[in-house]
């Protein structure tokens, strides 16, 4: 064989190690389970029971009222639900 083949297969077997055999490979399944239930409260969409708009519950301010946790997509819809104003504006 000459040098250049050598060179040539030692390149594509480097590669297919790489591919096979990287340390940052991730999967979807492993990236969940690392993360726990903190990144599944973050990906859930809750209704904001002022204006309806649907915000990720991460980002949501979030009161309780009677016992029960409501999620909002402003502080204003906050104000208004507490309040007990049945309009937005």
């Amino acid at each position: 064989m000459n040098p250049l083949r050598i060179l040539i297969l030692g390149v594509l077997f480097y590669i297919l190690y790489r591919l096979l055999f990287s340390p940052g490979r991730k999967t979807v399944d492993g990236d969940r389970q690392k993360s726990g239930s903190e990144a599944d409260e973050r990906d859930v969409l809750v209704e904001d029971p002022v204006c309806h708009v649907y915000v990720p519950q991460g980002q949501a301010v979030s009161c309780r009222k009677d016992g029960q946790t409501f999620y909002f997509c402003s502080d204003k819809c906050c104000k208004i639900f507490l309040s007990g104003k049945d309009t937005t504006e």
